[in-house]
């Protein structure tokens, strides 16, 4: 492994710990050249699907861009980043378990909408916003306007 800070390719292993999902190994390393500790994790490599856009292209799954697109939605919100690692975890879970060699984009879409909807309805709205690249203001007061009466039957549900 290669050191972050002095680029020495010697290193010792310290600690190593699983994730509590046991998908991924934390490891603490030590760089035997300048002695500083950095972190590195191991993680099974998956074949995972082609996705495929809305204009036919194919590329490879990126659970980079999961990952950032999440971020960027709950960017201020109290959703720590763990949480958001285990929903890509989960959505990245749930596409290699289809066992499809080609996946819609707009199937990986739906599934980080669902997500974001149970985690945080401000994160919904701004992922839907982008998302579902509404064309004009009433579309996106219909989307609102069904999140609030879901919260209200939400709410009046658990009234007795």
């Amino acid at each position: 492994m290669r050191c972050p800070f002095c680029s020495n390719t010697d290193s010792k292993v310290i600690d190593s710990r699983l994730s509590r999902d046991d998908n991924v190994i934390r490891r603490r390393r030590e760089c035997e050249s300048c002695e500083r500790r950095f972190t590195t994790y191991e993680r099974i490599e998956e074949i995972l699907p082609l996705v495929v856009k809305k204009d036919g292209r194919r590329e490879p799954f990126d659970r980079m861009k999961i990952l950032a697109g999440m971020q960027t939605a709950c960017e201020k919100r109290p959703v720590s980043v763990e949480t958001i690692e285990g929903l890509v975890g989960r959505i990245e879970k749930g596409i290699q378990e289809s066992g499809d060699k080609e996946i819609p984009s707009s199937r990986i879409g739906e599934a980080i909408m669902s997500e974001l909807h149970d985690l945080d309805q401000v994160a919904y709205v701004r992922f839907a916003s982008v998302y579902r690249s509404f064309k004009d203001l009433n579309e996106f007061m219909t989307e609102l306007k069904e999140l609030l009466n879901e919260e209200k039957k939400k709410s009046g549900a658990g009234k007795s």
